[in-house]
């Protein structure tokens, strides 16, 4: 493992990124996660709210997003309604919140920094064009181990609360986000039976 470089999506990245999605995510449906032919659309929609963690040419990580607007009296939906085709057609870049699509890194870089890496960067992008802050679908790995006793919403309370450790819902906490919610049928996973948690980052720059 090299010295790790950040980067914004370029069209050539795109069959690598792919291939992440499925390293990150081997028990999702492959139908709910990025394609080849998605990422090459989605660097031509908003590369610049896409962005890449490279160990030389080697694609390790990824963050993804696009600017939209949201309503939080109702807040559920899943990922493929609120993002559109591709998980960029809905991006307006006049939209009031950016919209996390996509976060992951290659299980033999986990532990790096690179994940806080990448969330900083989306951070900065939100600083730069002035919105409210960060939206998303957090996965909750967590939750196999629970889901026969608890439901969603008792599972979220209960990390929130800091009686349970996720791997991911523990660290976007500790990243400034706050746990809204469970989304029901986000993304299509047996581990998690579709369930997500909708996060969010209110950005401290903008009331």
């Amino acid at each position: 493992m090299g010295e790790l470089t950040y980067t914004t999506l370029r069209p050539d990245l795109a069959a690598q990124c792919a291939e992440l999605e499925l390293a990150a995510f081997p028990t999702a449906d492959p139908a709910g996660l990025l394609s080849e032919d998605d990422i090459r659309v989605y660097a031509e929609t908003f590369p610049e709210g896409f962005f890449v963690a490279l160990d030389g040419d080697r694609v390790v990580g990824q963050g993804a997003g696009i600017f939209l607007d949201f309503d939080f009296d109702r807040p559920q939906h899943t990922i493929a309604e609120i993002t559109g085709a591709h998980q960029c057609a809905n991006h307006r870049a006049d939209g009031e919140w950016y919209y996390g699509t996509d976060m992951l890194v290659h299980p033999e870089y986990r532990r790096r920094g690179i994940g806080a890496r990448l969330y900083e960067l989306r951070k900065e992008v939100v600083r730069r064009h002035r919105k409210r802050g960060i939206i998303a679908g957090g996965h909750m790995p967590g939750f196999i181990h629970h889901k026969h006793e608890l439901t969603a919403d008792d599972y979220i309370d209960r990390v929130r609360r800091g009686e349970l450790y996720d791997a991911t819902l523990t660290f976007q906490m500790g990243n400034g986000f706050r746990l809204v919610c469970g989304l029901e049928n986000y993304l299509p996973d047996p581990t998690t039976d579709g369930w997500s948690t909708l996060i969010v980052w209110d950005n401290p720059e903008v009331g």
